[in-house]
Parts: C-alpha cells; sequence; structure tokens
C-alpha cells in the first residue's frame, strides 16, 4: 500500500464544538476523556458496531475515517475484515496503534496520518465508516471527507456508514440556555453597560439539550443529507410553525437523526436519551412573546467557508390573528465573532500582503527545510539571523519543531 500524506489537521470533537464560527482559529484536538466519553455513549457505539458487523463481510476491506483511538477499527477486524486502513490526522493514532497491537490486530490494520481529503489508497474498500460531525451533521469538512471517500476510496455498490441524517427544529423556550449567553452582559455585578458583547454573543450558537415540554412547536423535518448522493457542503432550508401553547420563544433548536444500516437508526431528538451530539441552540435577538396560533418562520443557512461553517439565520414571528409581525431577526455567527476591520481587510482580494517579523521568521527557517539541513543547524542559522527574538539556538529550535511537526513529512 503506498499513500501519499501532504498536511495534518487537528480533528475535532462534537461535544465541545459549536454548530459554526466564521474564520476560526486552529480547531481543538481530542483529548483522551473525550474520546472516552464518546465510546461511553452506549446508544451511539452500540448503533456504530450493529452497522459495522451488518456491513462487514470475511476479507472485505474497511476504511474507518477519523479513526482516533481506533475502535471501529479494531471492531472491523473482529467482524472478519481483511484490512482496515484508519485515517486520523491527529498524534492520537499512536495509541490506535497501540490498542490494536493490544487487541491483536495490528497486523490487519494500517494507520495513516493525515487528511483523508489528502491521502491516496490504491485498494479500494468495501466499507466506508466514519464519524465526523459536531453538533450537527454540517461541521468542518466532514461532508466534503464522505463525498470523497465515496468516489475514491469506495468500491462501487460498497456501504457506507452512515447512510443517512436528517434535520429537525423546533422553537424553544428555553431561559436556561438563553440566560447563559445573556446574563453574563446584562446582569453583572457591576453596573456596566455590556451590550455590545450582548449582540455579539447573540449571533452565536450553542450547544444545549431542552426537555421535549419546552417546545412551543411540533418538531418540523428538515433536508436530508444522503451520504451516497450528496455533494454540497452548503445548506438552505426553511420551517414554518404555528405555536401550539403560550410561553416565550427564545430560539430556535436543532438536533439530528441518523440511519446508520438498514433497521440501525438513533436520534438525540430532545423525547429521546440524550446523546454526545447534544442540540444545536441558535437564540433570537430578543425574547418574543408567543401565543397559541402565532406564527414563526425561519430560514437557516449554513456556509462551508475553508474549514468551518458560517450559519446565518433569519425569524418572523406574527400573530394569529390580522397576521401582524410581533418581532423580526437576522442574525449569523459571522457578526459573533470579534472580527477588527484590519482582520478583515486581511481576507479582501484587493489586500496586498508583506510579511511581518514572524513570516520572515517562519519563511527563512522554511526555505532551509529542504531534506538536506538537520533542525540543529537551521535553528542555529534562525538565531543568527533573529539575534533579538532568538538569543540561543534552542530557542529557536522550538520554533523549527513547530513548523517541522505541521509541514514535514
Amino acid at each position: 500500500m503506498h499513500f501519499r500524506r501532504r498536511r495534518l489537521v487537528a480533528k475535532r470533537f462534537p461535544r465541545a464544538a459549536r454548530p459554526g464560527s466564521p474564520m476560526s482559529a486552529q480547531p481543538k484536538q481530542y483529548d483522551l476523556v473525550s474520546y472516552g466519553q464518546m465510546i461511553g455513549d452506549r446508544v451511539r457505539m452500540d448503533a456504530y458496531a450493529r452497522a459495522l458487523r451488518q456491513a462487514v463481510r470475511p476479507g472485505c476491506v474497511v476504511v474507518d475515517l477519523g479513526t482516533g483511538t481506533g475502535i471501529f477499527a479494531v471492531l472491523a477486524c473482529r467482524y472478519g475484515a481483511r484490512r482496515v486502513y484508519a485515517i486520523e490526522s491527529s498524534e492520537i493514532i499512536d495509541v490506535a496503534r497501540e490498542i490494536a497491537a493490544a487487541n491483536a490486530c495490528a497486523d490487519r490494520i494500517q494507520f495513516l496520518q493525515g487528511v483523508s481529503l489528502d491521502l491516496t489508497l490504491q485498494e479500494r474498500a468495501d466499507v466506508v465508516i466514519s464519524d465526523l460531525r459536531g453538533v450537527l451533521p454540517f461541521f468542518g469538512k466532514h461532508i466534503p471527507a464522505v463525498a470523497d471517500a465515496r468516489g475514491r476510496f469506495l468500491k462501487p455498490g460498497g456501504t457506507l456508514i452512515p447512510r443517512q441524517d436528517r434535520l429537525w427544529a423546533a422553537v424553544a423556550e428555553t431561559p436556561e440556555l438563553y440566560g447563559k449567553l445573556d446574563e453574563p452582559w446584562t446582569k453583572n455585578l457591576y453596573g456596566l453597560d455590556l451590550g455590545a458583547c450582548r449582540q455579539m454573543v447573540m449571533n452565536s450558537s450553542l450547544k444545549g439539550r431542552v426537555p421535549p415540554e419546552q417546545l412551543l412547536c411540533e418538531p418540523a423535518c428538515g433536508p436530508a443529507l444522503d451520504y451516497d448522493t450528496v455533494e454540497n457542503p452548503n445548506l438552505h432550508c426553511e420551517w414554518n410553525w404555528q405555536a401550539r401553547r403560550a410561553g416565550t420563544g427564545h430560539g430556535l433548536l436543532v438536533w439530528f437523526d441518523t440511519t446508520l444500516a438498514e433497521g440501525v437508526e438513533f436520534s438525540n431528538a430532545p423525547q429521546h436519551p440524550e446523546l454526545i451530539y447534544g442540540s444545536a441552540f441558535f437564540p433570537w435577538s430578543e425574547p418574543v412573546p408567543v401565543l397559541p396560533g402565532d406564527r414563526v418562520g425561519v430560514t437557516l443557512q449554513a456556509d462551508l467557508v475553508g474549514d468551518d461553517y458560517i450559519w446565518r439565520w433569519e425569524t418572523c414571528v406574527r400573530e394569529a390573528e390580522p397576521g401582524q409581525a410581533k418581532a423580526r431577526f437576522r442574525q449569523s455567527t459571522f457578526f459573533g465573532a470579534a472580527l477588527s476591520p484590519a482582520h478583515l481587510r486581511k481576507h479582501s482580494a484587493d489586500y496586498i500582503p508583506a510579511l511581518d517579523e514572524n513570516g520572515e521568521i517562519d519563511e527563512f527557517i522554511l526555505t532551509r527545510m529542504d531534506g538536506r539541513a538537520s533542525q540543529e543547524e537551521i535553528a542555529r542559522g534562525v538565531a543568527q539571523r533573529f539575534p533579538v527574538q532568538f538569543t540561543r539556538w534552542e530557542d529557536a529550535l522550538a520554533r523549527v519543531g513547530e513548523l517541522s511537526q505541521k509541514y514535514c513529512r
């Protein structure tokens, strides 16, 4: 087996992530506590294990996208796989190797460290399994990675796990979640006006749990992601409801159901046991009193920009009679990020970039990573070229090591 490994990115963890933020920083790494929580989610694990057992045949080939600690890869071997290609971008792959060895299947698992979009396999798989979602399936490069693996890694007629995800949404009365966003800025102990922060945070989203009795309307089904055909990573959907009871609307609650295989499903809906994914709460700019029969229309949009999503949600609440608008909101995670004009200017097409001091240091280092010089030699050269920034070559070595880890084979 030959493969290319071009670059590494950190893998993200669904429990900690929010549905999207614009121009985000480097995504957070998993830690072992988080992996343990994923494995400890019995509903999720049992469903994936059943789907894998149903799909794997003796002698087949499996690709595990985002293998993490290698649990799915080991289970695939236990169910009869001849070969598993376990792909993982983070350093947890070394732990996965140990787990494979401890479970007597290291000889059947090929661990590939890198991003699946950058890897080439010479053998196609009978099964591709993944769980790259966040709180919602529209998360990072999840959809492009699955679509790419379907086209390049999977045999014609092969099996994808999961097969389909379906979005659901409802209007929620949830003072608890709303208060987490609102109260630090409106009820501070010092009488300060923090309205600028509140305005931004109401354009953010939050992972949360809302019991079914706090929904003001019947949950409505949204678009389905069919992984056998999906290509477009973006989302645009509309929901319209009539309130079923009086209450205070605080925002939109969104979750998903999944079909992993024929007859193997689970849901993180409010009426089901809580799963690790949770639900996404998109707050309204202000709470809105709602009466039975009032109509609520919401348009939800998610656009993949780089490695992350920008979410937009527009809301209109109308009285049952005569239909007069009670509230209108236009919100976006783009407005929830503290982006200075200087930051935004650097994303414009007409900006003319020039390296700052840190960029010059990195450029100096990278141009010397030509396969001939050792890291010590490079670090000594850095310290000589930039003596104010690096008084000792050992200090420069740390910088060289960081870039080596990020960019070198």
